[in-house]
């Protein structure tokens, strides 16, 4: 339990720390935010504002992570479940950072062609479930609370692509007010490290001998995603002095997909991150009532711009909408408590 702590706080620390001197140096480098236009016009003066924070949340992540494996007989080498998972974060991380810099260095607010970045997803996605199967040894079944009878064989790895590209996607929608995204996956992230000591503490309970991932890993890593979010998120809150910019909404949203994967919650994730399901389906409904109709469902889209432009103060929908992720998080892990329970679990 100390070295979950200690990841957490690691994570916390180099972020809340660090993000200021990021905030110097990415000015001076002109990494600054650019608005969309048709967006709602009191975001105009966030333009300029310093991006690509998440690699700060990266950073911190991936130090919380290694930091946390220091215990009373000293260094621990992490295990194949956590390096697969801290890594596929840094590519993740990685592509986000290219789709910045196209950004910035072209000065528009879309980066990389969608085809290039769903091209990036899916060698990613797929490389992750190639490893996690013929290393880690996980199953290729579907799973909701632990696996299920569900065998998906080789439409698995299509499985896990569409689960990594879905979260990060839906990460990256949220992105659009101050704090709302990085405020929302610290709530995930905190889950995760529940689940994974949950599982750590009922091994024989959840099968760990045939699941092969290591949970007290994946604690570790998801206790520094969480250090890590809610300190940047001291720095991101409105008015934001920094954003994540897709460095972080791709990232944290691939880490999610990584987590729920690894620990056997892949249906899971979608209560867990509720919040990012309803922001992707405002869009999606949007664009395609207007294919039909030529008319808007929404003011704008995703939905969190519709309540601005109805008239909402900005921080009142980020609280709100904080609010409905908490409850779909505290309701995601109900359930997973009361299928321990369903099952005969015992404290």
């Amino acid at each position: 339990m100390t070295n979950i702590l200690v990841a957490g706080v690691v994570g916390l620390i180099t972020t809340l720390l660090g993000t200021p001197l990021a905030i110097r140096m990415f000015r001076r480098r002109g990494w600054g935010q650019l608005i969309r236009e048709e967006g709602p016009k009191a975001h105009y003066e966030k333009r300029g504002t310093p991006t690509m924070g998440g690699l700060v949340i990266l950073i911190g992540a991936v130090l919380g992570y290694l930091l946390g494996h220091i215990g009373r007989r000293g260094f621990s080498l992490p295990e194949d479940s956590g390096l697969l998972a801290i890594g596929t974060i840094v590519a993740l991380g990685v592509l986000g950072f290219i789709d910045d810099m196209i950004k910035i260095r072209k000065s528009r607010s879309l980066g990389l062609q969608s085809r290039a970045k769903f091209l990036g997803q899916l060698i990613i996605g797929v490389v992750f479930a190639v490893i996690a199967v013929k290393v880690v040894n996980i199953g290729t079944d579907l799973s909701l609370f632990r696996s299920t009878a569900v065998n998906l064989g080789i439409f698995f790895y299509a499985w896990v692509f569409l689960m990594m590209a879905a979260s990060s996607n839906g990460v990256n929608l949220t992105d659009g007010l101050d704090g709302l995204a990085v405020g929302s996956a610290a709530q995930v992230f905190g889950a995760f490290v529940v689940i994974a000591f949950w599982q750590f503490r009922h091994q024989v309970f959840y099968d760990l001998s045939a699941t092969g991932s290591d949970p007290f890993e994946l604690a570790l890593v998801a206790s520094a995603l969480f250090g890590a979010c809610a300190g940047f998120l001291w720095w991101n809150t409105a008015p934001a002095k920094i954003f994540m910019g897709d460095t972080g909404s791709i990232m944290l949203g691939g880490a999610m997909a990584v987590l729920a994967v690894l620990l056997n919650t892949q249906l899971l994730l979608v209560l867990l991150g509720g919040l990012y399901v309803v922001e992707t389906l405002s869009v999606i409904l949007q664009v395609a009532w207007f294919k039909q109709t030529g008319k808007r469902i929404f003011l704008m889209a995703p939905v969190h711009h519709h309540f601005e432009l109805a008239g909402w103060a900005e921080y009142t929908v980020i609280v709100r909408f904080w609010v409905l992720s908490g409850l779909s998080v505290a309701f995601g892990l109900g359930l997973f408590y009361a299928d321990f329970l369903s099952k005969g679990g015992a404290l």
